[in-house]
């Protein structure tokens, strides 16, 4: 009610949209300075918007782009949408400058540890079990990109874009946004966001990043934000204690298990949610050490929680990269 009087008062109309997408939640909020714009009409968009990323990218229609690939024989090449084709040469390109840590191709060994759709388990797989589904991952091995097409190299490979494929949502919102004009908005789906502009007080969007305890949600730290992307990625929600020891649904591609250094969460500010969503995923795998090392090499913003022990309680030690650092002086 306060941001509606406020709107009235200074002349411009407040557009709050929501809905669901890709098995979670998307929010917006836009100021629409002309008050002409059709709430309506731009939620349609919106939804239509995301109803194409889907049929583009997602693993639950058969019939998608993505799905189609999967199910392809080893060898054979299918063309595909220029932004299916944007999204896996950005994988690509994260895939490289991040050491083999980012890796779309890691769906055998997500099932495998347990944490893909409907799955538990509160076991170890056997050192068998972790090479027979590692057969069937890695990204350089699995995907070679070809102009206007993908060719699948490894036949039981299975591409999933749920590391990536959000933040490309997000921008694909923001672009319908700025086809209606509105230059000040916030677009958040499942966590990763982009915001344009000013909130209704006329600041930067204030956005929150979490605090990495399961059962807490807290706020660690608040950060103003205007056209950049921001996602965040941690290990606390969907996890495994197995012998005194936490495995996270976080794997490492490079050794077919869990991580399981003291990064709890790392969050990536950069120009957009895409490359935000798969980076924050790249420096969880990572870890704070190495992730601190590319982040300021390539002057991204990263902010790292770890976590820390101290005189027998766990807290948690927050590390910022250079860049990061000067965006939120």
């Amino acid at each position: 009610m306060p941001l509606a009087l406020m709107a009235c008062k200074k002349g411009w109309s407040l557009l709050e949209l929501s809905g669901l997408t890709m098995g979670t939640n998307y929010s917006i909020v836009a100021i629409d300075h002309s008050k002409s714009i059709d709430q309506a009409e731009l939620q349609s968009a919106v939804d239509q918007a995301l109803g194409q990323v889907n049929v583009q990218m997602s693993n639950w229609d058969a019939s998608s782009e993505i799905s189609r690939f999967n199910a392809a024989a080893a060898g054979e090449s299918l063309s595909v949408s220029g932004e299916l084709h944007h999204v896996m040469q950005t994988a690509q390109d994260v895939h490289v400058a991040s050491d083999g840590a980012f890796d779309v191709t890691v769906g055998a060994l997500i099932d495998l540890w347990g944490f893909g759709a409907g799955q538990t388990r509160s076991d170890m797989p056997s050192d068998a079990e972790i090479a027979q589904a590692m057969a069937c991952c890695g990204q350089a091995q699995s995907v070679e990109l070809e102009a206007g097409g993908l060719k699948k190299l490894n036949s039981g490979a299975e591409v999933y874009l749920s590391s990536i494929g959000k933040g490309f949502g997000v921008d694909q919102v923001a672009a319908v946004l700025k086809g209606y004009g509105i230059t000040d908005y916030m677009v958040e789906i499942g966590g990763d966001l982009y915001t344009a502009g000013r909130n209704p007080e006329g600041q930067p969007w204030q956005i929150g990043i979490e605090t990495p305890q399961a059962f807490d949600r807290g706020v660690t730290q608040v950060v103003g934000l205007s056209d950049m992307g921001m996602a965040t990625s941690g290990d606390y929600r969907n996890f495994f204690d197995y012998d005194g020891t936490r495995y996270s649904h976080i794997i490492d591609a490079t050794t077919g298990r869990p991580v399981t250094h003291d990064t709890a969460s790392v969050t990536v500010l950069t120009d957009n949610a895409m490359l935000a969503d798969a980076w924050a995923t790249a420096m969880l795998v990572m870890g704070r050490e190495r992730g601190l090392e590319i982040a300021n090499d390539r002057d991204m913003a990263v902010l790292f929680i770890d976590r820390a022990a101290a005189n027998g309680e766990t807290g948690f030690k927050s590390t910022a990269s250079d860049r990061f650092a000067a965006l939120t002086a």
